[in-house]
């Protein structure tokens, strides 16, 4: 398997590679391992003889309810034919890997990686005030929409129990 160039590994191509999963950014191994150009098989193992270094909160395997809805999120058929759940792993275990993966292009890959990790956190912080605000329009805007929708309800209702009743004729002068 041949590795991705530095080139191809800046830190903004890692970045669509990060995903948020129970609340916490990883990495999938079978992204890590592309990255890194090593099976996603060989990572694994070499995660699985150091298991000691990647805690719950550093590294988790997949259920099956999150892997399909992944699957389903990019709207393919599979892994690529794995029969075992992924692992994630967290910024810490991504750092964590650094140590046991120490090739060239593992050294260019972690940093792209950490980069990556670190401007997802700039963004996310620069944009908070911006989140908040809209939240806060939120708030005070779903109150109004939501007397607007039972005004409409009403009218409809109303409008449905017109249409319901028969037509009666009508009385007085017809031209």
């Amino acid at each position: 398997m041949n590795p991705i160039t530095p080139k191809q590994t800046d830190a903004l191509a890692v970045q669509g590679q990060i995903y948020i999963l129970r609340g916490k950014q990883v990495m999938l191994d079978f992204d890590l391992a592309k990255l890194y150009g090593v099976k996603t098989m060989r990572l694994n193992e070499a995660v699985k003889r150091n298991i000691k270094r990647f805690p719950d909160d550093f590294m988790f395997q997949l259920t099956k309810q999150e892997a399909e809805n992944l699957i389903s999120q990019f709207a393919i058929s599979s892994w690529g034919g794995t029969r075992k759940l992924p692992y994630a792993f967290t910024e810490q275990g991504v750092a964590m890997l650094s140590g046991l993966l120490n090739s060239e292009t593992a050294i260019e890959v972690n940093i792209a990686i950490m980069r990556a990790f670190v401007l997802m956190r700039q963004y996310a912080l620069s944009h908070k005030d911006l989140t908040e605000k809209l939240q806060e329009l939120e708030r005070k805007y779903d109150q109004k929409f939501h007397t607007v929708h039972q005004a409409l309800d009403y009218l409809l209702q109303k409008d449905r129990q017109d249409a319901a009743q028969p037509k009666r004729k009508q009385i007085g002068f017809r031209p």
